[in-house]
């Protein structure tokens, strides 16, 4: 299990991009949910040891995260948000000049164990082909392969899907579910239906804060009989807001759809809505925003 107690990183400008982060990560695939600029990226990069937190700790089984970064290198995979390769080398040369860095040295250990994963992420057929030529899906399948050398304990996975198409994006879902059977992944991404497809468990993170953590399941069903939606025009949202917790809009059919939580029935033409994943995420932002 990954235990983050009290976590806050403070940057040298001032700006406050954790505040108080205290998580259990049980094993299997754990869903971080967030806006940009809510500090997903800089609580990956501190569990991945890239970054020390101002304050707080990190324990990761019997390792002392903060104190003995080594210990987590040698049990963490790690796919970025934007990572680099050399685009003129091959797929499996350079997940073999990874495998080496990693510490895999006998040649024949090493061949096995890439060839594994190049097969593992669909990508053995195009081994040979420089990274220069691989689509979008690809190289996010190649980022995992390099991710899963050494078979590591703890995997973060910062925004994978993003930019994808419906299938690559589908097929690195499927690839993501395989993964998290046995060990702790965590997906840090602001796209509801990644965590809704594949996680047991999530929070969802605003301000450098938690604001609500728990099983996906769970979590919607809190909100069973409180969300209540109506199509509206533009114009009207500002006295909209003013009047209901007004959770979420969205464009449907040429109209305004808004969301709003109300634990009786708001009138004035609304309808009950079966809530999901995503009314979950808004409303634990729009309560975040409030509180601020």
């Amino acid at each position: 299990m990954l235990q983050i107690n009290d976590l806050t990183h403070v940057y040298s400008n001032g700006v406050r991009a954790l505040d108080g982060v205290t998580l259990n990560v049980p094993r299997g695939m754990y869903g971080l949910l967030g806006p940009n600029g809510a500090g997903k990226s800089t609580l990956m990069r501190c569990i991945a040891t890239l970054q020390t937190p101002t304050s707080g700790a990190i324990h990761f089984d019997d390792i002392d995260v903060l104190k003995t970064p080594e210990r987590l290198r040698q049990t963490l995979g790690y796919l970025p948000q934007d990572f680099g390769v050399y685009p003129r080398v091959s797929a499996y040369e350079m997940l073999d000049h990874m495998a080496v860095l990693k510490g895999i040295a006998d040649p024949k250990a090493r061949k096995a164990e890439v060839e594994r994963l190049l097969e593992q992420v669909n990508l053995y057929g195009v081994r040979k082909k420089a990274l220069a030529g691989f689509s979008g899906g690809m190289r996010q399948r190649f980022g995992i392969a390099q991710a899963l050398i050494g078979g590591p304990a703890l995997i973060i996975v910062d925004e994978p899907t993003a930019g994808l198409d419906p299938e690559e994006r589908n097929r690195f879902l499927n690839l993501l579910a395989e993964i998290g059977e046995n060990v702790v992944v965590i997906l840090s991404t602001h796209i509801v239906e990644d965590v809704s497809d594949l996680c047991q468990a999530m929070a969802v993170i605003a301000g450098g804060r938690i604001v609500r953590q728990g099983a996906p399941g769970s979590l919607t069903a809190e909100l069973d009989g409180r969300i209540w939606s109506k199509a509206v025009d533009k114009g009207d949202i500002p006295t909209l807001r003013e009047r209901y917790d007004l959770i979420s809009t969205r464009l449907s059919g040429g109209r305004t759809v808004v969301h709003v939580l109300s634990d009786a029935d708001p009138g004035d033409g609304f309808a009950r809505h079966s809530g999901g994943l995503e009314d979950v995420y808004f409303s634990s932002l729009h309560a975040a925003r409030k509180a601020a």
